[in-house]
């Protein structure tokens, strides 16, 4: 059987920041024959602007992006909330794997959505913006597959999410979701 990818985005930039360390958790936890890896440099990627998006002309990173999406088997987006919404740099990697327009690497790709927020409710209205944006740049989102932990700057204060069981059940159960539809695609095309 061969192993499923799924890569990890990021949402946060800090070096300690928790949403960070779910997406260590997530490749420590990866169901067997399924390896998960987190995109470094999403900083690093310039503003989607269409006068970059040319042939000969895409950055180096926002090109390895698109190149990493497309060889993943699906994509785990992991986003806290900033003011109400997903951080800029996660909507900016959307922008760039959204495009080009019916081409994309995001089309089609399996897509889910995790992570943690100092807010009580986790990060939902964040998670449901990353979704939609997903939706309508063509991935098909596992809705089902979710997992919003709350209070985050009392709750990791003392305990790491590794060490969280609830937080290592909840990421291992999306990445079961996740990396299924991959394991039933390639039975049915076998037979």
């Amino acid at each position: 059987m061969a192993e499923n990818t799924i890569l990890t985005l990021v949402g946060s930039l800090r070096a300690e920041s928790v949403n960070s360390k779910f997406a260590e958790v997530a490749a420590a936890a990866a169901p067997e024959g399924t390896v998960v890896s987190t995109f470094e440099g999403l900083e690093e990627i310039p503003f989607y602007n269409e006068d970059l998006d040319v042939e000969g002309k895409v950055p180096a990173k926002a090109a390895e992006l698109r190149a990493a999406v497309a060889a993943a088997d699906g994509v785990l987006f992991v986003s806290p909330e900033y003011n109400g919404t997903m951080p800029a740099v996660l909507n900016n990697a959307i922008d760039w794997i959204s495009r080009p327009f019916g081409a994309s690497s995001a089309t089609g790709t399996k897509a889910a959505v995790i992570g943690t927020s100092a807010g009580q409710f986790g990060g939902v209205w964040a998670h449901d913006d990353v979704r939609k944006s997903l939706k309508i740049a063509g991935a098909e989102v596992l809705e089902d597959a979710k997992l919003a932990i709350g209070a985050s700057y009392s709750r990791f204060a003392e305990v790491e999410p590794k060490d969280d069981s609830e937080v290592v059940e909840g990421i291992k159960s999306v990445l079961t979701a996740l990396a299924a539809p991959v394991a039933v695609a390639e039975v049915a095309s076998a037979n």
